[in-house]
Order: C-alpha cells, then structure tokens, then sequence
C-alpha cells in the first residue's frame, strides 16, 4: 500500500515536471516487491488453513443422498477458488490501463490504492475470526545449520538429528545447546525437498507466461487493434481463468473422477505445461502471419506512423486461452501442491520457494532479450513451445509416481505428530 501511494505522489502533474517519476517507480517497485513477497507467500496457505479436514467423513445432503467429503479434493477447490478470486481483482487492471491512457496515471495508480485500504481494514477486522498457525522461529536459518551439519558428515541428513548429535557426542552439552530443533524436523526438511524438486522446471513456465506482459502486448500494437489499448488485449487470460475456473472445479475434474481417473497434481502439472507448449506454437503461427502481412512484413517497426500490419488482434485470442487453461493445470495445481505436501512447520517456507521460481523465470527470461526482436520473435516462440512440450513429458517421466509417495510420507510424518502430541 505504502508503494502504490509513492507511485501516486510521484505521477501527479507537478511530481512529473520536477522529474519525480521515474525514481518514485524505481522506490515503489522495491517497496511493492517487498510487500507482494511478504503477502504472496503467506495469503494462500492462511486461506487453505481455513479449512481443517484431516480425514475423508460421510456426509449426508438435503436429497439424503450420501456423499464422501475428500480433504485433498475440498484443498484443491479451495485453491481453484483462491486463484479465481485473484483473476477477479486483476480485471480491475482494464479500468486502469484506460484511465492511463485517457486520464493520468495518478488516477490508475490511485484505484488499486483505495481498494488496498478495503483490504487492510477488512483483514484487521477479521484477524481474530480466522484459524491462525502458530509460528516458530526461522525455519530457514534452522534449514542452513541442519544443511551445514550434514554437508559435514558426507551430505547426509540423519547426522542433524539431535538423538544422533547426541549420541555421536555425549560428553558435549555444549553443543546441544545450540541445536533449536528435534528429530522431526529432519523428517520434515526431506520431505520438503521431495516437494520443491517438481519446482525446478517452471522457471521456464513463468519465462511462457510472462510473454503475456511483455512480448505478446508487443505484438498485439503491431495488429489491428480497432481503437482497443495493446495493454488492455492481455485481460483475455483473466477472463478465460474466471469462466473455465468453475468449469474445471464442478464439471471437468469430477467428470474425470466418475470415470475412475483422477487427474492427480503431477498429471495436472503436466498438462499445464503441455497448454503452455500450445499457446507458444499459436504465438508462434500468429507471428509468422505478421511477418507474412504487409505493410510492414518482417519489420514491424519501420514504419514510423506505426501503421500495423493488416492482421486482426482476434488472433492472439488462442494464445491467452491456452495460457490460461495452462495456469488452471499448472499455477494453481502448484500452489496447491506446495501447500498439501509441504510439513506442518513449512507451508509458508514451501510456498515461498514455489513463488521464488515466478522470480527465476523472471530473471531467465533475460536471456531471451536477444531474441525480442524482428525477424527472431518467430524462432524464440517456437523455441520456448518446444522446450515447455519436452518438460512436460520429462515432469510426468520423473514424478509419475510422487502423488502415491508423497501421500505414504505424509502419512508417515503425521503417525510421527501424533506420537510427539501423545
């Protein structure tokens, strides 16, 4: 909030003629990031907390009709749902690209601020009315000193435990003292590394769907807009979120569970990469029509009316669709696997180092500057559809199986709880 109200004091008429503006964006990209970090990290494991079903229970609906309630199915429809209300929010962004363009950024910048007010009051009012975890010191700090200890001992984690610090050194109390976690702990840590390592290959989905705010608003002002903002034509993926969102929660996944095949979290993510693979191929075949149409053909840029190339903006309508229905099996699945596989202590620690891949993506889509630019946009398309198509195959290859393993390890670990609460 802090950071939208720098942006607003710094794109007021007066701020921009003292030259204010762009150091104010550079203040509140920082404080922003800062903040988004902070919320980001924390808001869907809160939400997902809200709901306290450990164990699958029989329930009876008004018809009489008895129904099974799944932990991990209502865990999957409340991030469905968490995610849809996020896409909601973002349609706010067609009023303020307008109000930029026909008004003033202060008024743009000036929205999300009032409806960041709501949301701060709205969350201290119902602070005391939700379910809050208790926090613990560090997990991280506690994570490097169990990784020291164990790159000590020939990389191996069970030389961390305190029962065998102990035991390998009974006469040191000295370095008990310093040991601020217990057996369990471990548990938890190795479980949290099978869970992150699915992470390591969507920095490439995040460089995919990045091309949303970056390359494909690019290309839609070398199109036919029709009077329409070329930063206005990327709100298509919210919308397609908010009507397939539903679709999948209430007809697509349970329709498959009916059939007796039920699109696990490795299946999903899968398939996410795989719409990612297609929405690149489409951007790649729109712009190969581009370069193909006159009257600027290859060199979209050399007219210095701008004048676009004869193609319909309603070309680029495919890739935003497979875009998103790539986040329905992707993003959303990937919350919900960072939360559900993640301990007890770490949901927020999983959380962050699934959102951290959305900043590695970010960083490696540097790596394609070279690429942004006439003739090469058609190759780096072409290149990123064929690189998300082989991971897809590569994800399910490795992790095929990690839905049955995960579940046994955290059945494992919560006998574990229970035996620590007895």
């Amino acid at each position: 909030m802090v950071g939208i109200l720098v942006l607003v004091l710094t794109s007021i008429p007066p701020a921009i003629l003292a030259n204010a503006a762009l150091p104010g964006l550079i203040v509140a990209m920082i404080i922003i990031g800062l903040g988004t970090g902070g919320i980001k990290a924390n808001v869907s494991p809160m939400v997902a907390e809200q709901y306290q079903g450990t164990k699958a229970t029989v329930k009876t609906l008004e018809s009489g009709e008895k129904v099974i309630v799944d932990p991990n199915i209502t865990v999957q429809s409340i991030f469905n749902w968490f995610y849809w209300s996020i896409n909601l929010g973002s349609l706010s962004a067609i009023i303020t690209t307008n109000a930029e363009k026909y008004y003033a950024f202060w008024l743009a910048y000036l929205i999300p601020l009032i409806m960041f007010n709501g949301a701060v009051i709205a969350l201290w009012i119902g602070k005391d009315k939700v379910v809050k975890a208790s926090p613990r010191g560090s997990v991280l700090l506690e994570s490097l000193r169990v990784f020291g200890i164990a790159m000590k001992n020939g990389r191996n984690l069970d030389a961390a435990r305190p029962s065998v610090i102990q035991t390998r050194d009974p006469n040191n109390n000295n370095k008990m003292d310093h040991i601020t976690w217990d057996d369990l702990f471990i548990d938890e840590l190795r479980l949290t590394f099978k869970a992150c390592s699915v992470f390591c290959f969507f920095p490439l989905y995040w460089v995919i769907y990045n091309q949303i705010t970056t390359n494909l608003t690019s290309q839609a002002g070398t199109m036919l807009l029709y009077g329409i903002p070329n930063d206005v034509v990327n709100n298509i993926d919210p919308i397609v979120l908010i009507i397939f969102i539903p679709i999948f929660d209430k007809i697509i996944y349970p329709g498959f569970r009916r059939m007796g095949f039920e699109l696990k979290p490795i299946t999903r993510i899968s398939l996410g990469f795989l719409f990612s693979a297609l929405a690149m191929a489409w951007t790649a075949i729109v712009q190969h029509k581009i370069y193909s149409t006159g009257p600027n053909y290859e060199c979209t840029l050399c007219d210095p009316d701008q004048t676009p190339n004869n193609v319909s903006i309603a070309w680029q309508i495919l890739s935003y669709f497979f875009i998103a229905i790539s986040e329905i099996f992707a993003s959303i699945t990937g919350l919900e696997f960072a939360f559900t596989n993640a301990p007890a202590t770490m949901k927020s620690v999983v959380m962050a180092i699934f959102l951290f891949t959305n900043c590695v993506g970010a960083l490696l889509g540097f790596a394609f500057l070279p690429l942004t630019k006439d003739p090469l946009l058609l190759w780096m398309y072409t290149g990123l559809g064929v690189a998300a198509f082989l991971i897809s195959i590569v994800i399910y290859w490795l992790f095929h199986d990690y839905d049955k393993i995960m579940r046994a390890d955290k059945v494992a670990l919560q006998a574990k709880y229970d035996m620590k609460d007895q």
